[in-house]
């Protein structure tokens, strides 16, 4: 049974000019529970953990921290006040090392005011110890993959020995073993007293880790229950409004004459002789576990990363590949893993983002030509039905399943014809994820192709055609959708 509420929130309100974000919002949270907030992308959740993390204002309404009542000031008044949060965008010193990450601005000195480096190292590794995680302290955050980031974004919060912990899709960038790592560290976390706000889109996860979820539907609560009297359908239609009845609404296409063919790629200690082919109309989905080389493999098809041998066919023409500006010319777009950090420049606008890798076609003599650049944007706008306010809109203003919308405008505006979809609905919505889907099945109804890479296994089996499954850098399995099981992919993708 859960303890005392230590967190309450009472009609909350939040405005921004034009919107309300919130509108008269209660929220508790009990020591020792995990309270899953769950709503569609602009539905009200991260502006509700913002404020409690002090990262913004409350309109109206008022909070309550352990019986008192707080007005935090600021992040930094917030982890005073024991309110860790840990974003899904990281917010980690990548050439510092993992130790210094970890207690960066609480690291321990000696009698002269030094900071005692050693020492930093020993506690580093006795939190590290504490999650049974086999990272090295002393390596720089730059070398570590996405996963092992999100870890030490993790262990950094653990350190501070919260009273209160904000997961914001904790798992999104991890394998089914470092996730249960975390929901072993969350079950120690609980029986601590810590409350724990759990945000996720992974409707499955919840059930696994969660006691109370509350649904947030347009800024407003629509409905707070234990996770007992719940399941996944009542959950997706309270946060819809209405009923999904095709989480993976795949569409059949003709399938066409080969459009790419790989073979023997090879990059030492990452790729070991890939082959296989892509045809036109067809989705073929690539899964493996985090390390397997799926990411890796993407990259050298695109041109970002080298390889040592190997071939490259373009509807039967041999390419050689050795920059993403030659994988544009023969067709190719890239949505990458993390759309944020390498898919588009967040700070620059709807339309310029559209036009960034097709600027040919709304140049003269170099001179980008605004009124071009705008229609382009305004066709793709209209095709793919991106919710913006119009092509000067800036990108990180828009819900994770339009970014990724406008990701997909700009291999469209390039007239790419063959799509290498890297996780394509990770940190989007339920809704947005079968608009993505949707997408999809537009891309290849035209003749398109797509190589989908996903760690989401039942999206795998719902979107794919066939089934690559790598493991150590090969292709260690193919498969049929239509006559597997996840326990076989997982099995394969370990090597089993």
């Amino acid at each position: 049974m859960p303890g005392k509420i230590i967190l309450e929130m009472r009609h909350i309100c939040k405005k921004f000019p034009g919107v309300v974000a919130l509108d008269d919002v209660d929220f508790q949270l009990y020591e020792g529970e995990v309270h899953v907030l769950l709503g569609e992308n602009g539905a009200g959740k991260s502006t509700l953990i913002k404020i409690i993390s002090g990262a913004y204002s409350k309109s109206s309404g008022a909070m309550i921290l352990e019986g008192i009542p707080a007005d935090i000031q600021s992040p930094g008044h917030a982890l005073e006040l024991g309110i860790g949060t840990i974003y899904q965008e990281l917010n980690l010193v990548s050439q510092l090392t993992v130790a210094e990450n970890i207690f960066l601005g609480r690291e321990p000195v000696n009698k002269l005011g030094i900071i005692d480096s050693r020492q930093v190292i020993r506690n580093a590794r006795n939190v590290l110890a504490a999650l049974k995680v086999e990272i090295d302290p002393q390596a720089r955050v730059v070398d570590l993959g996405i996963a092992q980031q999100q870890i030490v974004e993790i262990l950094k919060a653990i350190s501070m020995q919260m009273k209160i912990l904000i997961l914001d899709e904790p798992t999104s960038a991890l394998t089914r073993q470092e996730i249960e790592k975390l929901f072993d560290t969350i079950r120690q976390l609980k029986e601590k007293g810590v409350g724990i706000i759990y945000i996720s889109h992974r409707i499955e996860e919840i059930f696994e880790i969660g006691d109370r979820v509350t649904v947030l539907r347009d800024g407003r609560v629509v409905r707070t229950s234990s996770i007992d009297a719940v399941d996944s359908s009542d959950l997706i239609r309270l946060m819809v409004a209405r009923e999904l009845k095709e989480h993976f609404p795949k569409r059949k296409a003709m399938i066409g004459a080969e459009a790419l063919r790989v073979e023997h790629l090879t990059r030492t200690d990452v790729l070991d002789d890939i082959n296989f082919a892509l045809q036109k109309g067809e989705i073929l989905g690539i899964t493996g576990l985090m390390g397997s080389g799926r990411t890796e493999l993407a990259r050298a098809i695109f041109g970002v990363d080298g390889i040592d041998s190997g071939n490259i066919y373009v509807n039967g023409k041999k390419w050689v590949i050795d920059s993403p500006r030659k994988a544009i010319e023969a067709g190719l777009g890239y949505m990458t893993e993390d759309r944020k950090l390498q898919g588009l420049i967040l700070k620059l606008s709807v339309s310029k983002n559209i036009s960034l890798p097709s600027l040919d076609r709304v140049s003269n003599l170099g001179i980008i030509m605004t009124d071009s650049e705008q229609q382009l944007a305004k066709r793709y706008i209209q095709e793919l039905q991106i919710k913006t306010t119009g092509p000067d809109q800036l990108v990180q203003s828009l819900s994770g399943g339009n970014q990724q919308k406008v990701v997909i405008a700009k291999w469209l505006a390039c007239q790419s014809d063959i799509f290498i979809f890297d996780e394509p609905t990770r940190g989007i919505d339920v809704a947005a994820k079968v608009e993505i889907y949707q997408l999809m099945n537009q891309l290849v109804a035209r003749g398109a192709s797509i190589i989908m890479i996903s760690s989401e296994l039942p999206e795998v089996i719902g979107m794919s055609d066939r089934i690559l499954v790598m493991c150590h850098g090969r292709i260690n399995g193919e498969f049929d959708p239509s006559n597997i099981l996840q326990e076989e992919l997982l099995k394969c993708g370990l090597g089993i």
